[in-house]
């Protein structure tokens, strides 16, 4: 017998192997779309905060925000108003989420925000990178630390 030579295999054999790698590839796409979804309500409650911080409603982003009581309307104003240090906000484009590694509160969700109605390239200077620390509890927002 030559190394080449190949013996013919036994149909238990290949319906093994069918078995296994179906197996392994619904495992796969699960995790995929565990992947995925891992962070969708905190990016959904952000993306929501946003759309109210670009239509203006003001009022309506700092409830969304649940602030701490040292966190005033008028801190919030200075940081997301229009003439604040994020603002004007009128388009935004999501990054990343990020899970600290010792940390089981919570995520940091990353985006940029711009002054243009329509978000502009990578390469804009008036772009400016926010991270957002959202709490898995009660979906309340703070900066992180």
């Amino acid at each position: 017998m030559g190394l080449l030579d190949t013996t013919e295999e036994h149909p238990a054999s290949k319906l093994r192997r069918y078995i296994i790698t179906t197996v392994v590839f619904i495992l796969l796409v699960a995790f995929g779309i565990w992947w995925m979804l891992r962070f969708h309500q905190e990016k959904l409650t952000v993306r929501h905060f946003l759309d109210a911080v670009v239509a203006g409603k003001m009022d309506d982003a700092y409830k969304m925000w649940k602030p701490a009581p040292s966190y005033t309307y008028k801190d919030f104003i200075d940081d997301w108003g229009p003439n604040g240090y994020y603002g004007p906000v009128k388009s935004y484009h999501y990054e990343d989420a990020q899970k600290p590694a010792k940390s089981e509160s919570g995520v940091i969700i990353v985006f940029e925000v711009s002054p243009d109605a329509t978000f502009p390239g990578a390469d804009d200077s008036k772009t400016k990178e926010v991270r957002v620390w959202v709490t898995f509890a009660d979906q309340s927002m703070s900066f992180p630390p």
